[in-house]
């Protein structure tokens, strides 16, 4: 079985879908591209272990993916998924463009502006439809920093260090 470091996740299972064992996922990334290129998907079992669960088809439907798994035929095994975080193996995603990152690989980085504050780490990443927004936690102070190119100027994924160029008035919120 892989390791978690060899895991990337991808989003978690909302619901099923109709009665012969399809769910629904929120992908975290917004899109379906990336649990469209896993041929398995895999879910943490009980004790730390990952279940891998083959993947037999996946479609769009709205915000959400369906996804068909081997094996599972009715819609009480696919329950058993539900509100289970999906993870695919990195190896079998798609390659990232330069100024793209998996959301794991940028929670924790520290961040700081282009005037060498810091402001704090990573806690969180949502995306609002037109761009992900990273969550970072300082010292008594909470800040949300669009993921657009205008802001975020350097990302060091080796030093783990993001340095971002501030919009007027973005810090004071």
């Amino acid at each position: 079985m892989p390791s978690r470091e060899e895991l990337i996740l991808l989003g978690r299972i909302t619901g099923t879908h109709g009665v012969r064992g399809q769910v629904k996922v929120l992908p975290y990334s917004g899109e379906a591209d990336s649990v469209r290129a896993a041929h398995t998907l895999f879910v943490e079992g009980p004790g730390g272990s990952w279940d891998g669960i083959p993947v037999a088809a996946v479609s769009g439907h709205g915000r959400k993916t369906l996804v068909r798994f081997r094996h599972l035929e009715t819609i009480e095994q696919a329950q058993s998924l539900v509100g289970r975080e999906i993870f695919a193996l990195r190896a079998e995603l798609p390659p990232l463009d330069d100024d793209e990152y998996y959301w794991q690989d940028l929670l924790g980085m520290h961040v700081v502006t282009d005037g060498n504050e810091s402001l704090g780490t990573i806690t969180d990443i949502f995306s609002t439809g037109s761009n992900d927004v990273y969550t970072v936690q300082g010292e008594g102070k909470e800040y949300l920093i669009p993921a657009i190119a205008d802001v975020v100027v350097n990302v060091d994924m080796e030093r783990r260090i993001m340095t971002i160029s501030p919009l007027e008035g973005l810090l004071d919120l």
